[in-house]
């Protein structure tokens, strides 16, 4: 994926991670897109750890191991910020 899918691909991430989870947490188009972006490395990391795949490109499994990094995330900076 290049750098333009990438960023297509946090903000696609980044806008469910934060549909899944409101709440008061960092806002921002630019930070919805670096949470995706991040998700989707956390996500795919994991995914293939556990042999569920990686993120390769737009497609279903790939938004959902991305999302589920992007929701790890925004979990993490939850618990943090406490």
């Amino acid at each position: 994926m290049g750098i333009l899918s990438w960023i297509v691909m946090g903000l696609i991430v980044g806008l469910l991670a934060k549909f899944i989870m409101p709440g008061d947490d960092p806002g921002g188009l630019i930070i919805t897109v670096l949470i995706g972006i991040a998700g989707a490395f956390v996500g795919g990391f994991i995914g293939s750890f556990l042999g569920l795949g990686t993120v390769t490109g737009f497609n279903v499994g790939s938004i959902l191991l991305a999302t589920g990094g992007a929701v790890l995330l925004l979990i993490l900076y939850r618990v943090i910020k406490r």
